[in-house]
């Protein structure tokens, strides 16, 4: 059985729908369907979980969500029409039950704006989930669409940023049994907390949501469908001439490049596979006879060999100095403690004798927040010496080939040097499958071009 999740890309209109019913139905083993909520049709249209935050914000302002709405509900009945199916007598009513479970979640009383937000994102799933079953039933292909709270999908109380609660994998394998009489076509993004309350993963979390159903059914293979043929070993938007992709890498590798900026894949959704020692293919929606790229435990891998260079803007560093450090039990506690207590999450700490390097992101690191951290640093830690800078760019460089070869950072630090661009910092993971870099963020695109030549030409 083969667990297959589909992206926005996929779902944007009624001829990537159309797509989705022939990859499936020309594999016998795909038996389990994810689908996101629809996204970008063009690079000026918006997606529908965007729409659907719009809307939620309207109504949480006392503004009203009318207009916003429509347009939401008009995007399933474009696709609705275009699969045609208004003509067939089993799918004649999806149209009306979208726009009344939207109108519901609209009038739905809150107390909380994170609860309300969730149950309103969740409706982009929900109903392309909807919309999809009943594309396969015109065809005259049994499918079912499959609710996450009816199916088991628990969910921490977490809104916004839940993730799965442990006992979910023993509800969800039941759904291998109606996998195998119909196709079970099943929401992406949420599941219900114990109270029943829908939850979301972060953004992006449709690819979490297959890989654990993959998990929980013991898939043989959890194939993820996007728009490119594979994951590519660096951004084709920063280093246009990349043109191969990756024909196979870890889980590990994925894990780390997805992390630092590789958006083909959710960095979170790698760990249920892992677990559960699933294989996780990326292809692509628009050639589906492309092999696209393996994910998979173990892999051979050549000494020295780079997989890929991923890089992400937006970050702090914020840097402290101080005499004797070292000699300060509960030094580095303290200050993680005071970054803690304003709700910021660290990325990286590298730190040397007398000095400590933290980096964060720069989202929420507002002036006011950071007027209290100089002060309850300056009070309570007593350094001498504060920096915070900010336009950081993060840079990594993954591979397994990477482990026990020497000279890999002198030859990374060595093409950033030809092209002029300094260091401000450097960590190598513990893994030893990892380099990361900090730069300036207006380096950032210089930088990963410098290291992709190093690398993958030279």
């Amino acid at each position: 059985m083969k667990v297959c999740k589909f992206g926005g890309s996929s779902v944007a209109d009624d001829v990537q729908v159309a797509k989705i019913c022939d990859i499936v139905s020309a594999d016998p083993a795909r038996r389990i369907v994810v689908v996101s909520a629809p996204g970008k049709r063009n690079k000026a249209d918006t997606k529908v979980t965007d729409l659907l935050i719009e809307c939620a914000g309207a109504r949480l302002t006392d503004k009203d969500p009318q207009e916003v709405l429509e347009a939401i509900v008009e995007r399933y009945a474009i696709i609705y029409r275009g699969l045609g199916l208004d003509r067939h007598p089993e799918t004649e009513d999806v149209l009306g039950e979208i726009r009344a479970d939207l109108e519901r979640r609209l009038t739905m009383e809150f107390t909380d704006a994170a609860r309300f937000m969730d149950a309103m994102k969740a409706a982009g799933e929900d109903n392309a989930a909807r919309i999809v079953a009943a594309a396969f039933r015109a065809r005259g292909i049994r499918a079912v669409y499959k609710n996450p709270g009816d199916a088991g999908l628990l969910m921490s109380d977490d809104f916004g940023n839940a993730q799965v609660l442990p006992e979910s994998y023993g509800h969800l394998a039941a759904l291998a049994d109606a996998a195998e009489r119909e196709i079970v076509v099943f929401p992406g993004f949420f599941g219900v907390t114990r109270a029943g309350e829908i939850a979301t993963f972060p953004r992006g979390g449709s690819d979490i949501t297959g890989s654990i159903l993959a998990a929980a059914v013991k898939a043989e293979v959890y194939e993820n469908f996007t728009d490119v043929d594979a994951v590519y070993p660096v951004d084709p938007r920063l280093v246009p001439e990349v043109s191969v992709g990756i024909p196979e890498m870890t889980y590990r590798e994925m894990r780390e490049l997805s992390y630092a900026g590789f958006g083909v894949f959710q960095d979170e959704a790698i760990i249920p596979a892992v677990k559960a020692a699933i294989p996780i293919n990326i292809r692509n929606t628009n050639r589906p006879e492309a092999p696209g790229t393996m994910i998979v435990h173990h892999r051979r891998a050549r000494q020295g060999s780079v997989v890929g260079i991923a890089s992400s803007a937006g970050f702090c560093t914020l840097y402290v100095d101080k005499y004797m450090m070292n000699r300060e039990v509960g030094f580095g506690r303290k200050l993680l403690q005071i970054l803690e207590e304003e709700g910021i999450s660290y990325e990286h700490m590298p730190s040397g004798i007398d000095n400590v390097s933290v980096v964060f992101r720069e989202n929420g690191f507002t002036p006011d927040v950071e007027a209290r951290v100089r002060d309850h640093i300056m009070r309570d830690l007593q350094p001498d010496n504060l920096q915070i800078e900010r336009g950081t760019a993060l840079i990594m460089i993954v591979g397994e080939g990477l482990y026990y070869t020497p000279g890999m950072a002198a030859h990374a630090t060595l093409a950033l040097f030809r092209e002029g661009i300094s260091l401000d910092m450097m960590n190598q993971g513990s893994s030893e499958i990892s380099m990361m870099f900090g730069v300036q963020s207006s380096h950032r695109e210089a930088a990963v071009r410098a290291l992709y030549h190093a690398f993958f030409k030279d």
